[in-house]
């Protein structure tokens, strides 16, 4: 697959024609034809990270918004095989734009500290052995400087604790996902999103989009599950990355069977 560019990820509908989506459709009905075998570039993971999440599929909670249903498929680009049992951390912002689990300037109230101890909106999943792993939550907010994304995180040869979370291993992989402007603007005329007052970024503005689109399109193919947005969408992208790979990632809190603790 050739390299992509900023432009050319803009101007591409991701919207697709496949039609019967639910859920429980097998991967083999999600990714079809050609495998996008391109290294998706490290990028920040940002200033809410949290890490010691607990291993589970649904990561709304009590949330509101447009139910997303997003599979990611892991690629190994020196092979172009997928990566079975890797566990992907994945992290985003409600519909007004606040992360869970970090106390900070900038993320909804500083002044509620029990946000400290709140996990909505974050899960791990370990990748089958097609390499996809499979998330349910709703579909992003925003907040000032940035677009609505999803942090992705991927975590090679580690040991599942007990108490249901990750110990070790080697962090193969730092990465966002995206989502076509078009349907973000969609998005944002529905409640809850429309009551958030924070400036919606464009695709266009951000950078970490940018840096990604210079090399491969981090921007999720979807479709609808019902006749309107409300009903939810169903997502889905490959990723490819170099499985040798470790990187320094720091956190800016640990969660632990006791609440949160910042780092």
């Amino acid at each position: 697959m050739r390299k992509r560019d900023l432009d050319t990820v803009l101007n591409t509908s991701h919207l697709s024609n496949l039609t019967g989506l639910t859920p429980d459709s097998p991967s083999e009905d999600i990714f079809t034809g050609d495998l996008n075998c391109i290294l998706q570039p490290e990028v920040t993971q940002g200033p809410y990270y949290v890490d010691g999440e607990l291993i589970r599929k649904s990561a709304v909670e009590v949330q509101e918004g447009v139910p997303l249903y997003l599979d990611v498929q892991v690629l190994d680009v020196s092979t172009c095989d997928p990566v079975a049992n890797a566990y992907l951390d994945f992290w985003h912002c409600n519909s007004t734009g606040v992360y869970s689990g970090v106390v900070a300037n900038g993320n909804g109230d500083s002044t509620d500290l029990t946000n400290i101890n709140a996990t909505f909106l974050r899960a791990v999943q370990a990748t089958e052995d097609d390499g996809v792993a499979y998330f349910e939550t709703t579909f992003p907010g925003h907040y000032t400087g940035r677009t609505p994304h999803i942090h992705v995180l991927a975590t090679l040869n580690a040991t599942v604790l007990p108490n249901n979370t990750l110990d070790g291993g080697h962090i193969s992989h730092v990465g966002q996902v995206f989502f076509d402007q078009s349907l973000i603007t969609a998005v944002k005329e529905l409640s809850p999103y429309s009551t958030n007052t924070q400036e919606l970024t464009l695709n266009s503005d951000d950078w970490i989009l940018s840096e990604e689109a210079a090399s491969m399109d981090p921007v999720v193919k979807y479709t609808l599950l019902g006749d309107t947005l409300a009903d939810g969408v169903i997502a889905w992208i490959t990723i490819g990355i170099n499985s040798s790979a470790d990187y320094n990632v720091s956190s800016a809190s640990t969660w632990t069977e006791n609440g949160g603790i910042a780092n």
